[in-house]
């Protein structure tokens, strides 16, 4: 694979990370095999890869949970060092954690010896993932649907993550001012003018994404992972896609919060905004919603939408290529499908991060991928 603008991890090195006490790895830009047995330490790796992007990463971990555990006890410190590839240069990236007294934990990043920050970070380099918690996107609730959009937002837009805590602590604040019998209308109004606002920019950002997600759908070749037709349920979402502007939208759910005060305040939870809208997945040949796809189809599914992601992020001029981490995604394809697989992989710019427990489920890779075995903490370039 040609390096020219492409952005890709040389190095990775972690210090007292989950089971690895010291670790450094060396990569030539090729994708990334990690066999092993369960419990290897597989996950752990891409793990530490998803720290660089927004939020707490695949896991959801808290910065103690990743700590390594010695002698029965946690840590206070974890460090992970990247070398990463941007086109033409090498950024040097570091993250340093540390435990403080209750549990809390403090991040610092550099990039290059210079502080940077969480938003600096995200612009630097976009990651999009799939794991098998997420198998379950399409039979459970709309959360999880949000929670896996959400995440594809993100790589597209990395302030969504900003409006999103921005939303949530105005609506747990409004929540608790309607549990009051009577509540000041004056502070309501400045909530509900913050939720109307980040609640806007979510839906937005949301809409975007569907929509570019969409148009790569549309032109990934048919094969081994059927396309789907994509829609959003959810006002604020909807008006966008009417052509409603960001204003409209943010007077419009300004006016709905207002209007459901009493209902909110009986219901105990806000019941309009971006926070209840739902991802709709076709399964294009079939025309089956996904939720009653089988369990089969519901993973190539998913396998679909993240390629079409990588590819809807490279296709944006002003973004960057993803890092992309598949966890335990190939072990349940037959051949063909692990096949086709990789040679999508080997059409996108990125570099793709796969864990499966064997070797052999990645022999389709051939000289395309590195390969590595993980055992108990340790891990060696076969």
């Amino acid at each position: 694979m040609d390096g020219q603008g492409r952005i890709y991890l040389k190095r990775l090195a972690l210090s007292t990370f989950r089971n690895y006490g010291a670790l450094s790895i060396d990569l030539d830009g090729r994708h990334v095999c990690l066999f092993g047995a369960n419990g290897a330490g597989k996950t752990n790796l891409i793990e530490a890869i998803s720290q660089l992007s927004p939020g707490r990463g695949l896991r959801s971990a808290g910065l103690p949970d990743m700590a390594r555990v010695e002698d029965g006890a946690a840590g206070n410190t974890w460090a992970l060092g990247a070398t990463l590839f941007d086109g033409d240069v090498d950024r040097l990236i570091r993250i340093d954690a540390s435990i403080e007294g209750g549990g809390r934990g403090k991040r610092s990043m550099q990039v290059d010896g210079s502080t940077a920050t969480a938003s600096s970070m995200s612009e630097l380099v976009r990651i999009i993932w799939l794991t098998p918690a997420m198998d379950r996107v399409f039979a459970g609730g709309a959360t999880e649907r949000r929670k896996f959009l959400d995440r594809q937002t993100l790589a597209h837009f990395p302030i969504h993550a900003r409006h999103s805590t921005a939303y949530e602590k105005a609506m747990r604040e409004r929540n608790l001012l309607l549990e009051r019998d009577f509540a000041d209308p004056v502070w309501l109004d400045g909530l509900e003018e913050r939720l109307a606002e980040h609640g806007a920019h979510i839906a937005f950002h949301r809409a975007q994404t569907v929509s570019r997600l969409q148009k790569a759908v549309d032109i990934r070749p048919d094969g081994a992972f059927p396309k789907a037709d994509l829609s959003l349920e959810g006002a604020a979402e909807e008006a966008f896609n009417a052509g409603q502007t960001l204003a409209d939208v943010q007077d419009m759910l300004k006016a709905a919060l207002k209007d459901g005060r009493r209902r909110d305040a009986r219901a105990g939870r806000t019941l309009t905004g971006p926070h209840r809208s739902d991802l709709v997945v076709i399964h294009r040949p079939t025309g089956v919603p996904a939720s009653l796809c089988s369990t089969g189809q519901q993973k190539a599914l998913l396998i679909g939408l993240i390629l079409s992601n990588a590819r809807a992020l490279e296709a944006e001029e002003h973004l960057r290529n993803p890092l992309v981490l598949l966890d335990e995604a190939v072990a349940h394809l037959d051949p063909d499908r692990r096949a086709a697989l990789f040679d999508e992989l080997s059409a996108l710019k990125g570099q793709a991060w796969l864990t499966g427990t064997e070797r052999s489920l990645f022999d389709g890779f051939d000289e395309r991928a590195q390969f590595f075995e993980v055992a108990a903490g340790k891990v060696n370039v076969v």
